[in-house]
């Protein structure tokens, strides 16, 4: 019977490898065409594998947690075979001449992996708070670290983040005799004295862990996802390296409420897609980037780096309570048309876990829609390593002072804030203020004409 190698797909033509997350089968089990096998994720994005063939899961060659390169081998389907001949090798045509021989190869290797997993314990990284990369990791398994000497390594990275180098030089330090996690023991205080005068050595201080939060009777403990704790990490990070800072500004967006109201039947009928408000915001924003062609920016060190294109993200709510910012791409160079299809593209495949690693990396501005939940105004966190992002509040009708050529009234006008904050490292007021009014005055100038 024939074997069919289900491999780890490209995802995107930057993502050389993933993190294999869960197995949806285990070996054994009828595996139908187009139904997944098993969940895997980048630094951005959670997806599901499926099967191109039907058959019986007959072998599963990675575990959970492992980092798999794209183009492997991660599963093996038995085609057209009955789930009890799973355990049988048959595509041997010598299988009922030398059953001894195979059982006592099978009885080999099985033992040859006991000793292997007994000798190369893998660590379980659950179980540690600290944060250690998909790279990290897979040197820690590959070269059989415990999680005891993993948790010792003082880390160089940001935030005492073990980094490649660290495990490296453990590693190379253990091979030859010396498996102490940390640096080097100082020398006898005679000869510390000596060298600190001239050189004073660099200390690294591991950062200390939170205290223990008492559980009492009745509480319940949620471990946090995958995706949840990448963005508690990102967002504390954004918060540690931006200097944040927030303008707000009204805006009257009532020819925008009143032409969407008359254009968004004809729209749907047209063009098979829903005309909200998002893409009009969008525009908006891509208007005042090419205006202001600063905020389209990035840091490095001393350097700042200025964005040729402009790549506007796009905040969105997952069903589990996680957020997901996929990236609508040269937004500037998008009509309105092509701004909406874009849009509900995206937020549709957002929601069923459905993006490409491509489509979530590479922004340059990111707009997040807090009005969506009721909120009137937010303070967002910067998307690193962008210096702006912009938070659209929900849109209320409020009466309003109105002014004309015969006087000044009263009316009912529909208002929202817009809030942006932004980078004061390299965004100062000025420029910070300016741009957030800018996209202000063009909804507030939308022609209630406009033809799409």
């Amino acid at each position: 019977m024939a074997k069919f190698e289900l491999k780890l797909p490209q995802m995107g033509e930057s993502v050389a490898e993933a993190t294999l997350t869960n197995w949806l089968k285990e070996v054994g089990d009828t595996v139908e065409l187009d139904e997944a096998v098993f969940e895997i994720a980048t630094d951005k994005v959670d997806s599901e594998v499926p099967s191109e063939v039907e058959g019986v899961l007959l072998e599963k060659r990675f575990d959970v947690d492992d980092v798999i390169k794209v183009g492997e081998v991660v599963a093996v389907i038995q085609v057209d075979g009955d789930v009890d001949d799973v355990s049988g090798d048959t595509d041997s045509a010598d299988e009922e001449e030398e059953p001894v021989a195979e059982q006592v190869e099978a009885l080999e290797t099985q033992m040859a992996h006991v000793k292997e997993s007994v000798t190369t314990a893998k660590p379980d990284f659950s179980s540690s708070e600290r944060f250690y990369s998909p790279l990290v990791k897979n040197i820690a398994k590959e070269e059989g670290v415990s999680m005891e000497e993993l948790e010792a390594i003082i880390g160089t990275g940001k935030e005492g983040r073990v980094t490649k180098t660290d495990i490296m030089a453990y590693l190379e330090n253990r091979s030859n005799g010396n498996a102490k996690p940390a640096p080097a023991t100082p020398a006898p205080k005679e000869q510390k004295q000596v060298e600190e005068a001239p050189q004073p050595q660099k200390v690294i201080e591991e950062k200390p862990k939170h205290a223990p939060i008492a559980v009492g009777h009745g509480d319940e403990v949620i471990p946090l996802t995958r995706m949840g704790k990448l963005i508690a990490q990102h967002m504390v990070d954004s918060v540690s390296t931006s200097a944040h800072v927030q303008s707000f500004v009204e805006v009257d967006v009532t020819n925008v409420v009143n032409w969407r109201e008359k254009m968004k039947k004809a729209f749907e009928q047209r063009e098979g897609e829903k005309l909200t408000f998002t893409p009009i915001f969008m525009e908006a924003v891509a208007v005042a980037l090419k205006k202001f062609p600063m905020m389209n920016i990035s840091l490095d060190g001393d350097k700042v780096i200025k964005k040729k294109n402009i790549n506007l993200g796009m905040a969105a709510a997952l069903p589990d309570g996680n957020l997901i910012v996929p990236v609508i791409k040269n937004a500037d160079q998008l009509n309105l048309v092509g701004m909406a299809k874009m849009v509900n593209d995206l937020a549709n495949r957002a929601r069923n876990n459905q993006l490409k690693p491509d489509e979530v990396k590479d922004g340059t501005y990111t707009v997040t829609n807090v009005g969506t939940f009721g909120s009137v105004f937010g303070t967002p966190i910067i998307n690193q390593p962008q210096v702006g992002i912009l938070a659209l509040g929900a849109i209320r009708k409020l009466p309003s002072v109105i002014e004309t050529d015969q006087g000044e009234y009263i009316g009912i006008r529909s208002k929202m804030f817009l809030s942006h904050s932004y980078d004061h490292r390299v965004v100062n007021g000025a420029l910070g203020g300016m741009f957030v009014k800018t996209v202000a005055d063009y909804l507030e100038a939308w022609d209630v004409n406009r033809e799409i």
